[in-house]
């Protein structure tokens, strides 16, 4: 089954923030069994790695509450949701043939793609934590990160969005006229 999201290509945390998007005014949430599980998992080059299961599907939701929690709100406050993930897993040193390197371990390999967003979230957060943004129009509910020059991006996706806010704006002026 193909993945059925309209916005994909975000960084992996905003990625799982991502599997709830609407769809004719109703909520849809691709992560609500395994066979999502498995098209989050093969949109970020994971199922060969880690299992679709009800395990996996269980802490990947903790990490997605835990990760919206941080960026909707304070991440001072979400600390410790985030880090009752984190805490499932580490990362080892390692030196390779490329010189240093580093290996994530987890307790158990149902933790590895909820530590793995939650720890993308980490990255996010010490790259350009003003950068990490949600959609500016009031009937989405996807995330993003800004990667624009300037760092004004407002919506997830011009395409759609964006291009209704400006028709709208556009149709309130001219019926003003």
């Amino acid at each position: 089954m193909s993945d059925p999201r309209p916005h994909l290509g975000e960084p992996l945390a905003l990625d799982l923030l991502n599997t709830r998007w609407m769809r004719d005014g109703a909520l849809q949430d691709l992560l609500t069994d395994t066979a999502g599980l498995a098209i989050w998992l093969a949109a970020n080059d994971l199922d060969g790695t880690y299992s679709a299961d009800a395990t996996t599907l269980r802490h990947l939701l903790q990490a997605r509450d835990a990760i919206k929690a941080a960026v909707d709100g304070s991440p001072k406050d979400a600390a410790p949701l985030v880090d009752a993930v984190l805490a499932h897993g580490r990362i080892r040193a390692t030196l390779t043939a490329d010189g240093p390197g580093e290996l994530p371990e987890f307790h158990s390999p149902a933790w590895g793609p909820a530590w793995l967003a939650a720890r993308d979230y980490l990255r996010l957060l010490a790259t350009a934590p003003d950068r990490i943004r949600a959609c500016a129009s009031e009937s989405c509910v996807l995330y993003f990160f800004d990667t624009s020059r300037n760092g004004t991006r407002r919506w997830h996706s011009m395409a759609t969005c964006g291009n209704r806010a400006k028709a709208s704006r556009h149709y309130a002026r001219t019926k003003e006229d």
